[in-house]
């Protein structure tokens, strides 16, 4: 039940991620220069050869990268089929489809395709896409599925 959760998570934010980046990417073509939606919002295209903030991204990071998301998942995968309570399948089901999103963009088009910049008065945030926020929500989840339903540390008795 609870790896069907997961799984069901995991195939929607794959689709949606999947789905927007089709559409903004053919918006993005007839619109090179973005587009401004509010002061500190706009939808632009950036391709994202590394990581994070672009860490990772020289020559031949590509397949490095996509084994390296691919193994964690795996990971995931395997951590959900394990899962004991709905937000920790929520929460890894929101990661895998994530990393999924962003092993096809890899896979397909050579980078991670990200739309949403976010301009706020003390910082610009790095653009980011669906599948980047899938994985944010779903790490924040697990943080706190850890911090209430974690493992219970043994009581010592005095």
């Amino acid at each position: 039940m609870l790896l069907r959760l997961g799984l069901a998570i995991a195939a929607l934010i794959l689709a949606v991620d999947q789905l927007s980046k089709l559409y903004l990417i053919d918006l993005m073509e007839r619109y090179p220069g973005g587009i401004e939606v509010t002061s500190f919002f706009n939808i632009v295209m950036v391709w994202n050869r590394g990581v994070s903030f672009g860490m990772f991204a020289g020559d031949g990071m590509r397949w490095i990268l996509v084994g390296v998301t691919a193994l964690i998942s795996i990971f995931i995968f395997l951590w959900l089929r394990k899962a004991t309570n709905r937000l920790l399948a929520i929460s890894l089901g929101l990661v895998l489809g994530g990393a999924i999103g962003n092993i096809i963009d890899r896979i397909r088009l050579g980078a991670v395709a990200d739309f949403f910049d976010f301009d706020l008065i003390f910082m610009r945030w790095p653009a980011f896409n669906v599948a980047d926020m899938a994985i944010v929500v779903g790490v924040a989840l697990l943080l706190l599925e850890n911090l209430f339903h974690g493992r219970k540390s043994d009581k010592i008795s005095s």
